[in-house]
């Protein structure tokens, strides 16, 4: 325990019930209360940011879009809004969860702990390589290089394409991506979704010819082993 989470939202009252949520579970908790803060957090080094979406002047959505390529920490919002074109639009800019409100503190809380768990590496896995072809998954560097060329991939990104091909051949349905990779045995189906989307965009764009991911209809994804 230990880590430092970074609360961004305008609602000061919810920010200091958030922040002694957390602090009561051993968390260093930085705060701020508008978009425009946020970038003069970023030399603490949060390990998590907890962000609001509807925050006056800089939104959520901006701040996210922002700051995500300086940044590979999770990044989760929060909002009132339930639509899930907003869920896809928060993960489309780089978000790894989306929680609405009203929520509950104990949920927020075990979220939080299941992306910061999420981060750590099993010293065997950080020992491996995987390849396919070209495509280098560096395990220990937690890095996708396709020949000499290095993939920009957020951190969930990493998450999912680790999860898939450290179990190359096998279907996993999107409940179980979620469970791999966010901790959690029930989500968002939007979020494995947008997520895979995105990886499959980058993997293209350096190999259009291989299908890496594989839709098995009704069912879910599978990491092909060729």
């Amino acid at each position: 325990m230990g880590e430092t989470i970074l609360v961004v939202d305008d609602e000061r009252a919810m920010v200091s019930m958030i922040r002694e949520a957390l602090e009561d579970e051993g968390y260093r908790v930085l705060t701020a209360y508008d978009g425009e803060s946020v970038w003069s957090m970023l030399d603490q080094k949060p390990d998590l940011i907890l962000l609001d979406i509807m925050m006056p002047g800089l939104d959520g959505i901006q701040v996210c879009r922002w700051i995500r390529d300086s940044v590979s920490c999770p990044i989760l919002f929060l909002s009132a809004r339930r639509e899930v074109e907003d869920r896809i639009e928060g993960l489309a800019v780089g978000g790894d969860d989306y929680i609405t409100k009203p929520f509950s503190l104990k949920e927020l809380v075990a979220r939080v702990a299941a992306h910061l768990r999420r981060e750590l590496r099993s010293p065997d896995q950080e020992k491996r390589v995987l390849r396919f072809g070209r495509l280098i998954i560096d395990l220990k560097a937690c890095e996708v290089r396709y020949g000499d060329r290095l993939l920009p991939m957020t951190a969930k990104e990493f998450e999912v394409v680790r999860f898939l091909g450290l179990h190359a051949g096998q279907v996993f349905s999107r409940e179980q991506i979620y469970e791999g990779v966010w901790g959690f045995a029930e989500g968002s189906d939007a979020t494995v979704t947008e997520h895979i989307k995105k990886i499959r965009a980058k993997l293209a764009a350096v190999d259009p010819v291989t299908t890496y991911i594989s839709t098995v209809w009704g069912i879910g994804y599978r990491w092909e082993k060729k």
